[in-house]
């Protein structure tokens, strides 16, 4: 059997930088992170993300080998042509309206928060790893220019089960908090004292793509669904609608979420 887009890449990155004569500590000084990172991301315990491999073509002076590897190899194996048409629509997006009850939304999670989530599902560890480069690759269209405007909605149950552990899930919260605090991001929390909302039955996002047309995106443990239907992207709209009427103003939700971190101390 071979070796997975992944691993492959994985291998090419020690394989550059030895042929190019560099210590991982004399690699690391080029690409603005330490010898520790470079081994673990070589032995594939930490992920890969799109941005080291940027710098990682700037350091060698590869002409962006390893960036076209990700591109056009790693980051879409094996993903679903749903997942794949679904990854075209939210970096087109001007706008995101996310709703999520029970996870933190991946665009905002730590990597430690997202290995915790994917090792709960009890994947093996290489799946782990990919899975969880892939997330934190994503987050990339945060990053870019112009940035996308993101509206965010979360149950308190969110920031109150427990994910890998109290350490994972206080940097998570603080992450949360940060992300709050910047100007294209919009966070709210529908406390535990609303009690049962509709919201409750299932996460879904909305995407403004720069033709004033609306997707939506709805999840689910064996699948996901891009929904194209204008109708149903209403009834999406009429589900955000509601969600945000249940939740705190945003000065309201950013002292829930400072209050929820004492939970983890």
């Amino acid at each position: 059997m071979g070796i997975s887009p992944l691993e492959f890449l994985i291998r090419e990155l020690k394989r550059q930088r030895v042929a190019a004569g560099l210590t991982q500590a004399a690699l690391g000084e080029r690409v603005f992170c330490s010898d520790t990172q470079i081994s673990a991301i070589e032995t594939g315990t930490k992920p890969v993300t799109r941005k080291h491999l940027e710098l990682v073509d700037a350091g060698l002076k590869t002409g962006g080998y390893f960036v076209r590897l990700w591109d056009e190899l790693v980051k879409d194996s094996e993903a679903p042509e749903w997942l794949r048409e679904w990854d075209d629509i939210s970096r087109d997006a001007r706008v995101l309206r996310w709703y999520e009850h029970a996870f933190v939304p991946g665009l905002l999670q730590t990597e430690a928060y997202a290995r915790a989530l994917f090792k709960s599902a009890r994947r093996s560890q290489a799946e782990i790893d990919e899975k969880v480069a892939e997330r934190m690759s994503r987050q990339e269209i945060l990053r870019r220019d112009p940035v996308p405007k993101l509206f965010v909605v979360i149950d308190e149950q969110v920031v109150r089960r427990m994910c890998g552990s109290a350490e994972v899930m206080y940097e998570q919260v603080e992450h949360l908090i940060t992300c709050a605090e910047t100007p294209n991001i919009q966070l709210q929390v529908v406390p535990s004292e609303v009690g049962m909302y509709p919201g409750l039955a299932g996460a879904f996002i909305i995407a403004d793509l720069p033709d004033a047309t609306r997707v939506g995106y709805l999840d689910n443990q064996l699948s996901a669904q891009v929904v194209l239907r204008s109708e149903d992207v209403a009834n999406l709209g009429v589900a955000w609608d509601n969600v945000l009427g249940n939740a705190l103003p945003r000065s309201q939700s950013l002292n829930l979420l400072k209050e929820a971190t004492k939970q983890w101390t």
